[in-house]
């Protein structure tokens, strides 16, 4: 499905997932059920917390999140720029005001605490924290910044799903953690997602505005529970699948090997990018056992040429990427903002040289090093 040798990511399916789908169909069962069920609980234990939920999407995680804090017109959320456009997508459809912060630079690409600081006014009622590419953000100073001015902290784990750090595992230590299982992701269900929340009763919200708000679930109903049931809030379809919870549990049983295996090729691709000048490789300065590594992003030197340096690795049948163009600057985003255009210098300037390579569990020393290799040629026709 690729036009490329080396593509960024290649999906891990293997027979265990074919037959874990197989039998999914023979139950007849295909909505959230006790699939479903059995996965929420793994990944529970695998995060160290009583309960999580699973959803439709990552996008789905935050919109219930949002929801589930009760967020409305007049409140704001202060999140990075650079992130895939569903977090601040999601603000704006709970009714609440995106309010957009800049990045520490171009060995940090998550958000910037005293940035996040300045941003905040009466209005503001929740900070997001996006760990880029799997690393973390400066939780510590952003849970303080949350604690002073009585705000909930959501972490952004679409990178990041069951990843210590050295704040604790991530999506556990602010208020809600909310995790992507896209197919690109490092457990990847196709599309899926998964909340946890620190209050059982902020969970518990979460897991009825998945299903519409109503008292009494399908499979209740099926099991031999009340016909008739209540719908006391506005709530959305946001249920999982079997079939994708069925893969799940597969993937999340197989996430440590994966996960040492992309550990690998970091280390390959920073001792081998270490040759080119200029050339700025994030978190480079935190141990590889560290982080999820979704992502392997570099940010090119002042007044380098990125379109060109893509055209080469692509007329190498290599593939690159671009993560993420800055939320702020897209047109939706553009016209919502009210006064003065919203500026993120660092965001602004790092994403303008930002470049992401090839990286997943199936990458090989052969390929990092054609992946260099190639980038090296075109660093030397640039020079």
């Amino acid at each position: 499905m690729t036009a490329f040798d080396i593509a960024l990511y290649r999906p891990r399916i293997g027979q265990a997932e074919i037959d874990a789908v197989t039998e999914v169909l023979r139950s007849a069962w295909l909505s959230a059920g006790p699939v479903t069920e059995d996965f929420e609980g793994k990944y529970a234990a695998a995060l160290g917390v009583e309960s999580a939920v699973a959803v439709s999407s990552g996008t789905a995680a935050l919109h219930l999140a949002f929801l589930a804090l009760g967020l409305g017109p007049g409140d704001e959320v202060v999140l990075p720029s650079l992130n895939f456009v569903s977090a601040a997508a999601t603000v704006a459809l709970s009714g609440a005001t995106p309010v957009f912060a800049d990045v520490k630079g171009a060995h940090d690409l998550c958000i910037d605490p005293e940035d996040a600081a300045r941003r905040i006014t009466p209005r503001t009622r929740a900070i997001v924290a996006m760990h880029y590419g799997g690393h973390a953000a400066d939780l510590t100073a952003l849970a303080r910044l949350a604690r002073t001015h009585g705000l909930a902290l959501i972490e952004d784990c679409a990178h990041a799903p069951v990843t210590d750090s050295a704040h604790g595992v991530l999506g556990t230590v602010g208020d809600i953690g909310c995790y992507s299982f896209f197919a690109t992701k490092n457990l990847a269900m196709g599309e899926g997602g998964m909340v946890v929340a620190r209050d059982p009763a902020t969970g518990d919200r979460v897991r009825r505005l998945r299903s519409h708000a109503l008292t009494v679930s399908a499979q209740q109903r099926h099991r031999g529970g009340p016909s008739l049931y209540d719908v006391d809030a506005l709530g959305l379809n946001c249920r999982p699948t079997e079939i994708g919870c069925a893969i799940g549990r597969v993937q999340l049983d197989a996430l440590p090997a994966a996960q040492a295996r992309r550990q690998d090729a970091v280390r390959m691709y920073r001792e081998q990018l270490a040759s080119l000048p200029g050339l700025t490789v994030p978190y480079a300065d935190r141990p590889v056992e560290e982080g999820a590594h979704h992502l392997f992003a570099v940010v090119l030197p002042e007044g380098a040429d990125r379109t060109a340096l893509q055209e080469r690795l692509r007329a190498a049948r290599i593939q690159s990427g671009v993560h993420y163009p800055p939320t702020h600057l897209f047109t939706a985003y553009r016209e919502r903002q009210q006064g003065e255009p919203c500026r993120l210098p660092v965001t602004e300037d790092v994403m303008e040289r930002q470049l992401s390579l090839p990286l997943h569990p199936g990458i090989g020393a052969a390929e990092v090093r054609r992946v260099v290799e190639a980038l090296g040629d075109a660093w030397q026709e640039a020079a």
